[in-house]
Formats: structure tokens, C-alpha cells, sequence
């Protein structure tokens, strides 16, 4: 099985969008050759249904809301959250409307983002099949950051450099470790795990020491341990007690992967700082949202320009071998092909 065409495991919940992009003017999303149309309706649900009118095979998201229902741009037709056809405009009396459905898409709405499921519908039916939780999305003790990414390249591309810890020098200003050393590798059916030792640039623990965020004068290298994460299909990671990141997948084709990187910033240390009354700490929060946008925006740029430059290596010499010393990837592709025997 060549690990550069495998498909994703269905049977998982998979992000397709941040919650402040639907509003009640559909959009398109896409996932894994799936045309999908998003809305919310006027109580701020949203719905997510088949990017398709069964009319002429146009895309919804043309179209607009209107009275709940999802109306095509070509010719008025209308569709239900069932996806069901509810009303024509030139129907005529003695016509009935079409039993045509277009296809209904499980989703759910969490920790800031919209979560989508393609797979087997009878998992849905036990109460711990979720997606993932992100504790940090809400809690007042951390600061957090959105990075897109869309890059030309199949989705394993992504997550070998996301677990490969040896790439840091690629950075330059805007790595926030270095002397990564790998020290522990655990496997499961679900999960890759892999410890490295590593020196952090950046100690959260004092009120000043926030302003080592824009300032590099105030950095000082220290021990602290990586921790690196991949749960199928997503990844997180910790490098000390300051600093979490998640990335949350968006496989789109074999040769497109998007994805969205949070950073999170923890507070814990300022013990006062809890002590401060919520609506204060919240605007603490919402102030500092975005504080490490440069450095997560710029490591995403280089990184892609890496990621494109493999593909395009696959592409154009597959048979040229590759050599890999770390043992975390070899885990990493094992994990990814066992996931897909999983669904087969």
C-alpha cells in the first residue's frame, strides 16, 4: 500500500470550518472529494447538506436562505434540512413536487469550530462518538491563535512534519524550540505518541514574561519537554507547561490538504490573575487573541513550501527511495494504513 495514495478513514469526525465563517449566506466547504453546502437557519443552528440541486446539478451555495430552507440561484428550487425538495416556484396545480433528496451531513458544532462525519452512520449512535475537545477554546487561563493551512499535498505529508521534530532549524525567528532529541515513542491502533527532549526559547511564568511573545531580547533557552500527538486523524502537541497546539485535518483530495493550527498560550502561572473578577479575565482573553499570529502564520509558510516541494518530488520520482532515520514517521505511515484497513 503506497502511503501517498491512501485514502482517509471516513469513520472520524473531521473539521471543515471555523463557527465565524457560517452565517445564514451558505458557503462551500470540502472534504475528501465531497462538495458539502453550509447555513445556519434563523435560530443560528447550522446545517450541512449535499453541495448539490438534484435540478441540474448546480451548486447550492449559489443560492440563499429563505425561510429556512436552502433556495438554488438557477431556479428557485427549494430544499428543507432534510433535504428534501419543499417547493418550486413554477410548479404548476397539477403537478406534485419531485421525491428527489440530496444527501444530509451529520455535524456538530464545538470549541469554535464545525465538525463533519461521511462515514458509518450507526457509530453516531453511541454518545462517545465525538470529535475531539479542545478545553482551551473556553477556559480563561489560555490565549490562543488560528493558523490556515492549504497546502498541495496528500495529508500525510502534513502530519510527518507535524510529528518530525528535527525540522525546527527550518524556522529560524519563528521556531519556539530547538535541540529536539527524540527520547519515547508509543504506538497504538488510534494514537502515535513521541517524546522529545528539547531546549523551549520562551518560560511563561512571570507577568513580563508574556513580552517574550514580540520581543526576542527577552527569550532565554531552557530545558522542556515536547510532546508531540497524532489521535487519528488529528494532532497536538505541548512543549512545557506554557504552550499547547492542535492541528484539526481537512483532507480534501489525494494531492490537497487543508487543516487549521491553534496555539494556545497558557496563564496558569499568575496565580492573581485568577483571582480577578471573569468578565475582566475575559477580556484579557479576548484582547490577546491572536498574540502569536506572526510566528504560527510564518512557521505554516515554510512549512508548506516544504510539504509542496515532496509532493511534487512523489510526483515526478517514485521510484527514487527515500531515507528516514526517526523512528516516529515509519509509526506514523503504519498508523495511516492500518486506519484505512480499519474501514475496508
Amino acid at each position: 500500500m503506497d502511503i501517498r495514495t491512501c485514502n482517509i478513514n471516513l469513520n472520524h469526525w473531521y473539521v471543515v470550518a471555523q463557527s465565524t465563517e457560517v452565517t445564514t449566506k451558505p458557503i462551500e466547504v470540502r472534504l475528501w472529494y465531497h462538495s458539502i453546502v453550509l447555513y445556519r437557519d434563523s435560530q443560528g443552528k447550522i446545517h450541512g447538506l449535499e453541495n448539490r440541486c438534484p435540478h441540474r446539478q448546480v451548486k447550492l451555495s449559489e443560492g440563499k436562505v429563505v425561510e429556512n430552507n436552502l433556495e438554488c440561484a438557477y431556479h428557485g428550487w427549494r430544499f428543507d434540512r432534510q433535504g428534501m425538495c419543499s417547493y418550486i416556484p413554477y410548479l404548476s396545480d397539477n403537478q406534485g413536487l419531485p421525491q428527489c433528496k440530496i444527501n444530509v451531513y451529520p455535524l456538530e458544532e464545538s470549541d469554535g469550530f464545525i465538525w463533519i462525519f461521511l462515514g458509518n452512520k450507526q457509530l453516531l449512535e453511541s454518545p462517545t462518538f465525538k470529535p475531539i475537545r479542545i478545553p482551551e477554546w473556553e477556559h480563561l487561563n489560555y490565549i490562543g491563535t488560528v493558523s490556515f493551512i492549504d497546502c498541495q499535498a496528500h495529508f500525510s505529508f502534513l502530519i510527518e512534519n507535524l510529528m518530525d521534530m528535527y525540522h525546527g532549524h527550518l524556522h529560524n525567528d519563528y521556531q519556539a524550540w530547538t535541540e529536539a532529541k527524540l527520547k519515547e515513542l508509543t504506538t497504538t491502533e488510534e494514537a502515535v505518541k513521541g517524546v522529545y527532549d528539547a531546549k523551549s526559547y520562551y518560560k511563561i511564568d512571570k507577568i513580563w514574561s508574556i513580552f517574550q511573545l514580540f520581543f526576542p531580547q527577552f527569550r532565554s533557552l531552557h530545558f522542556q519537554p515536547l510532546m508531540v500527538s497524532y489521535c487519528y486523524p488529528h494532532w497536538q502537541s505541548t512543549l512545557g507547561e506554557y504552550f499547547t497546539l492542535y492541528c484539526l485535518f481537512c483532507p480534501i483530495s489525494l494531492t490537497h490538504t487543508k487543516a487549521y493550527l491553534i496555539h494556545f498560550t497558557s496563564l496558569n502561572a499568575f496565580w492573581r490573575l485568577h483571582k480577578l473578577p471573569r468578565w475582566f479575565r475575559q477580556f484579557i482573553k479576548d484582547k490577546l487573541w491572536g498574540t502569536a499570529q506572526r510566528m504560527l502564520d510564518g512557521l505554516v509558510r515554510q512549512d508548506i513550501i516544504m510539504i509542496e516541494q515532496e509532493q511534487q518530488a512523489y510526483i515526478e520520482g517514485r521510484q527514487k527511495p527515500t531515507y528516514e532515520i526517526n523512528p516516529i514517521i515509519p509509526a506514523v505511515k503504519k498508523m495511516i494504513k492500518t486506519q484505512v484497513k480499519q474501514q475496508e
